[in-house]
């Protein structure tokens, strides 16, 4: 499938900035699964300093706010050409393997997520339908729904709120994984919705390393494995190491971000 995204975020300041820093992971994963035909990104009020691959062997643009500004907009707009895949990715590429295992405060076992995984174990043959089982108890459990939950949120808060988005359901999935000794990761991307081409966020889900297959994707919110209507952006330990845009300012300015988003397939 081939599909084009026009992402745009415009941050307004309520005076002029001091300065910032901005890392962004917006340039789509060659991992074989996809391949970007064309890609290009457009600062207006930032400029780019560096490019570079991070441990986890994503694309980072690092870009400077221009100091006096009170406005920058990022823009990117490309096409990218998809497989379906059965949400495998089979490449292995960044950090070692053990590193996925780890923790973070987004991704804690806790007392809320441990008792989410009673009945569930990591001794078996068929690890894909253990996780796949899993997956549809977290959603289950924790209800889509806007408003309750933000990017600082742990596992354990998520499931104690029964409420959250992609990021919360990821995390949470991430954290009773890792709790069963499993490699995984974040992934943030685009995912092209049926009759739905304006959006109002990226989307996220998880991947699991199952030894002689590779990297399997989750969607716990929409409760599939991914297939040819997702783009890979970027992936980490959890949603601080995989964010589209993240970064810090200098000054007292409050800052608004407005988002907009734009997905459809092209046509062969």
């Amino acid at each position: 499938m081939r599909i084009t995204a026009t992402h745009t975020s415009t941050y307004r300041y309520s005076q002029p900035l001091v300065g910032g820093l901005q890392e962004l992971r917006l340039t789509p994963r060659p991992d074989g699964e996809q391949r970007i035909e064309q890609w290009n990104i457009e600062l207006d009020g930032a400029t780019e300093e560096v490019t570079f691959n991070d441990h986890n062997g994503n694309i980072v643009k690092l870009v400077s706010l221009e100091p006096g500004a009170q406005s920058a907009t990022i823009r990117c707009h490309g096409l990218v050409e998809t497989a379906d895949t059965n949400g495998v990715v089979a490449h292995h590429g960044g950090a070692p393997l053990w590193l996925y295992r780890r923790t973070t405060p987004l991704t804690e076992a806790g007392p809320q997520v441990q008792a989410l995984l009673h009945g569930f174990s990591a001794d078996s043959d068929n690890r894909i339908a253990i996780l796949h089982a899993l997956s549809a108890h977290i959603r289950a459990t924790v209800d889509y729904d806007l408003g309750w939950t933000d990017v600082a949120s742990s596992a354990d808060e998520v499931v104690a709120a029964g409420h959250g988005v992609c990021q919360d359901h990821s995390h949470v999935f991430l954290a009773a994984a890792r709790h069963l000794g499993m490699s995984c990761r974040y992934v943030s991307g685009y995912l092209m919705l049926d009759h739905v081409e304006d959006q109002d966020a990226t989307h996220a889900w998880a991947e699991v390393w199952i030894e002689n297959l590779g990297w399997v994707g989750f969607d716990v919110s929409n409760q599939v494995s991914p297939d040819d209507r997702y783009v890979r952006l970027a992936v980490g330990l959890d949603y601080s190491e995989a964010a589209p845009i993240s970064g810090l300012r200098y000054g007292e300015a409050a800052e608004e971000l407005d988002v907009t988003l734009q997905i459809h397939q092209v046509q062969q």
